[in-house]
């Protein structure tokens, strides 16, 4: 595995879920106690859980990275 742990996420900053060949991009809004995030897509606004992305599995492609600013 690649990247980042999900234990090192923080709130407010953004990542790059990479996951059997999708990529998805969020600014994670809230931790839960669970282990879970809730997550904001960067793209179509929409409002998920981050487990929600790897409840099928890690593909051998799993990776997470912190979204550098530009500016």
């Amino acid at each position: 595995m690649k990247g980042l742990s999900l234990d090192v996420l923080r709130a407010g900053k953004k990542y790059r879920l990479i996951n059997f060949g999708e990529k998805h991009d969020f600014i994670i809004e809230n931790i839960l106690a669970n282990g879970d995030f809730e997550v904001k897509d960067l793209h179509t606004l929409e409002r998920y859980r981050l487990l929600d992305l790897v409840r099928y599995g890690k593909g051998a492609d799993f990776e997470i990275r912190e979204l550098e600013l530009f500016a």
